[in-house]
């Protein structure tokens, strides 16, 4: 079988078995073509590669410059493709098993404070070229940031889920995993105003004889509901409206919100793991690091030692003053 069979049966399982969003596939795509390309400039193939030609592909990539965590994903995608052609049979030994990684960078999330994130949702409630627009974008980032959904969840988020004004949401994410997620009464009542006007224009549109979406947010797109990039596009010019770097913010940045600012309130890591789908608590470990600074000076400002300190040099200084 050759290297091109090989990749197009993986990323077939990965699709069946394993539940991989579109993203991820075209995400090993891209890695496992890069890899396998790079094998036959040296004259071999996947088959025929052992743990040594793994080995130089990485140093390859060092060379190149690609970040650690790029180098780091494509590995993951090597060992994986390794282990699926090992298990079906197609090789009798996994030359990658043995392989270690480069690791990735911990780099903290990105976050905003809640007098930014309210500015955020003014300025959705302020933009659009029609009062159905500003309704979408009103709901987009209600619920954005009450539920910490992923941007391909709630992009694609079926109309059906939405229905009856429900408190919970029911979410379908990685993997084809489902979860509960609460929501907040400003985010319930923009998904009843965006629900009333969205109906209302599939109504006109049925009765002109086209088709009827099944997502909360329809488009006339390949799709059928509004796209990953037009969403990004949008919060940038949101962050403008709000006067906030476009840098600094991304549909993610809300969802990195959505976390840290639970996790401040003192909602525990476990609840915050269900809510934002993480498959191990290690992930939402994360978010605490980002707390660090704030207990900090909870601690400094709150401990009884620390007050006492406080006034003993009010004192000194006091005394010194006489």
């Amino acid at each position: 079988m050759s290297t091109a069979h090989w990749l197009a049966n993986f990323l077939d399982a990965q699709a069946a078995e394993a539940g991989a969003a579109k993203n991820t596939l075209q995400a090993y795509a891209r890695d496992l073509t890069d890899f396998t390309e790079w094998l036959e400039r040296a004259g071999k193939d996947a088959a025929s590669a052992g743990q040594t030609d793994i080995e130089a592909y990485l140093v390859h990539c060092d060379a190149q410059g690609l970040a650690r965590s790029t180098r780091a994903r494509r590995l993951s995608a090597i060992k994986q493709l390794y282990r699926f052609v090992f298990d079906e049979g197609l090789r009798s030994d996994n030359p990658a098993i043995q392989i270690k990684g480069p690791g990735r960078d911990q780099r903290l999330p990105k976050t905003l404070e809640l007098d930014e994130v309210d500015r955020l949702l003014e300025a959705a409630r302020a933009t659009g070229r029609s009062e159905a627009d500003k309704l979408r974008n009103t709901c987009l980032m209600e619920l954005l940031y009450a539920t910490g959904m992923r941007v391909t969840e709630l992009v694609s988020l079926p109309v059906a889920s939405c229905r009856g004004d429900p408190q919970m949401l029911l979410v379908r994410g990685k993997g084809g995993k489902e979860r509960l997620v609460p929501m907040s009464p400003p985010a319930r009542q923009a998904l009843v105003a965006w629900l009333e006007r969205r109906d209302a224009a599939e109504e006109a549109a049925k009765a002109k004889g086209k088709p009827v979406s099944a997502f909360l947010f329809p488009s006339g797109g390949k799709t059928g509901h509004l796209t990953r990039n037009r969403f990004f596009l949008l919060v940038k010019e949101f962050a403008v409206t709000a006067g906030i770097s476009p840098e600094r913010v991304s549909p993610h940045t809300l969802r990195h919100a959505f976390a840290t600012h639970l996790l401040a309130g003192g909602a525990d890591l476990r609840t915050i793991q269900t809510m934002l789908g993480h498959a191990d608590v290690g992930t939402t470990e994360i978010y605490t690091h980002v707390l660090e600074d704030r207990l900090r000076e909870l601690v400094f400002d709150a401990h009884p030692l620390a007050q006492e300190e406080r006034r003993k040099a009010a004192g000194n200084t006091s005394s010194d003053g006489q």
